[in-house]
């Protein structure tokens, strides 16, 4: 489970709103449940007490001795807890306890017992010290008669005080009761929150593992789409998009398939006639000069252009062997120096009794230190050198340097050429088909496809070629080929 991942935040939502559930719950109960408990305490208590303080005979002028005995009468039938009485009559204090006056009795209690024509008991649950009491006045009274139509107040009030303690340690346990019963709950609902998050989590992990397997080209993955929820219809739109992926793919595929064997089919028809054309062109090359010089001149472009188009051909037929996965390496141990040295004679860039010193003014420097020894494709990487020396000798400017050494169990590579280099919105297509970094070129002396095919060789060889900007000026590709 991750710890911000869908599964903890649908957890955590559900045991969240069980707290809250439970809390609620919890807080109503225990309201609830106080307010029953004091409320039947209070009742039973006041009730009790004016009943005790009905019995009482009330003779004036007050009796201070006789007085007591009756508060102590009346505390022994407190209920539902033993009572303290007070009684006040003007300025005298009597109780049922050894002290006179209570200091739990407020003022505002005293007002109501007091009040002009009170006859009716009053009550005040009061906290002292921490702990809570009971407080209940009930004025004493004539009783009716003697040309009365009420009763009506003597002055003598009684007032009872109880201790609260038992009630509220019974509340107390409710609350700890209440909260113990919180963390089970809590506990029992963390199954029904996982088993919901899994039941919610299932299609989306199915639709992640699904995308997946369609990234690594497995267009033909479905998702169970069962129900009719919101996740049911994501289900479903995804089923209805694979399938309309995989019928677009599978028609572009039919396409490029279609291409590419037109491009060999094409380039492969097209040799028997260029072979016939190119040795045609040589003859009339060999007697331009004995023409006359306007007709010279269209033999000699006729021959140029039909040398480009051979190698364009020779380019599709070599491009279309990678597209259709059917070029081979045939690697054998060379002498790299000796390779690269022959690739340049073979071209006519070098003379082969050049000197690696005394080539400072020649069109291609050279850096090949000898001994260095490499499991190579001879043939690749013959084109590989070629294509590269030959795009900087067009497209860069002299002198190109060449240089091979190793690093790290690689075989390195680099052509740099002291041109303009190359504007950086052009470098990431270098490599690409018929790219053209100069829009208004509609014509080049290549076909096109040398850097695609220089890509290929190499990557047949398991290793990269970059392309970049020297600091000081000019282009230069490096070509990186394991040893």
């Amino acid at each position: 489970m991750r710890p911000f991942g869908l599964r903890a935040r649908l957890v955590l939502a559900f045991l969240l709103v069980a707290a809250v559930g439970c809390g609620t719950t919890a807080a109503l109960t225990y309201r609830a449940a106080r307010n029953a408990v004091l409320e039947q305490t209070q009742d039973t208590a006041v009730t009790a007490f004016r009943q005790q303080v009905e019995t009482l005979t009330v003779r004036l002028p007050v009796e201070p001795e006789r007085l007591r005995g009756e508060l102590l009468r009346i505390a022994k039938h407190g209920k539902p807890h033993p009572w303290r009485v007070y009684a006040e009559y003007g300025t005298l204090r009597v109780s049922s306890t050894d002290r006179p006056d209570s200091t739990v009795l407020t003022s505002e209690l005293r007002t109501r017992a007091h009040a002009l024509g009170a006859t009716h008991s009053s009550f005040q649950r009061v906290v002292k010290g921490g702990e809570p009491y009971l407080t209940v006045a009930v004025p004493a009274l004539f009783p009716e008669g003697g040309g009365y139509p009420a009763a009506r107040p003597t002055g003598l009030v009684l007032y009872a005080v109880m201790d609260l303690g038992t009630e509220e340690a019974n509340i107390e346990a409710m609350v700890l009761a209440a909260r113990d019963g919180a963390v089970p709950a809590l506990a029992v609902a963390l199954i029904p929150a996982l088993l919901a998050a899994r039941g919610v989590l299932r299609p989306v992990r199915e639709l992640r593992l699904a995308a997946r397997s369609m990234g690594r080209g497995r267009l033909d993955t479905r998702i169970h789409a069962k129900g009719s929820d919101e996740l049911a219809d994501l289900a479903r739109t995804f089923n209805a998009s694979a399938a309309q992926l995989e019928r677009s793919v599978a028609e572009l595929r039919r396409a490029e398939t279609r291409a590419r064997r037109f491009a060999s089919d094409v380039s492969h028809e097209l040799r028997t006639p260029l072979a016939g054309m190119l040795a045609v062109t040589e003859l009339l090359d060999e007697d331009a000069a004995a023409l006359d010089p306007d007709t010279g001149r269209a033999v000699r472009l006729i021959s140029a252009e039909t040398v480009k188009l051979a190698a364009l051909v020779e380019d599709l037929m070599e491009i279309s062997r990678f597209d259709a996965r059917a070029a081979e390496l045939h690697t054998d141990e060379v002498d790299v120096a000796e390779a690269v040295r022959k690739t340049l004679q073979n071209r006519r860039w070098t003379e082969p009794e050049t000197d690696v010193e005394a080539s400072g003014s020649a069109d291609v420097v050279t850096e090949l230190p000898d001994g260095l020894r490499a499991r190579l494709d001879p043939r690749r990487f013959d084109v590989v050198v070629a294509n590269l020396v030959g795009n900087a000798l067009r497209h860069g400017g002299a002198p190109v340097t060449v240089r091979v050494y190793e690093d790290r169990g690689r075989l390195v590579t680099e052509v740099a050429d002291r041109g303009p280099g190359i504007p950086e919105d052009v470098l990431p297509h270098v490599f690409d088909r018929f790219y053209k970094g100069d829009p208004a070129r509609t014509r080049s002396s290549g076909s096109g496809l040398g850097l695609a095919i220089t890509q290929e060789n190499v990557r047949l060889h398991g290793g990269e070629v970059v392309a970049a900007n020297r600091p000081g000026g000019g282009a230069v590709f490096t070509v990186r080929i394991p040893l």
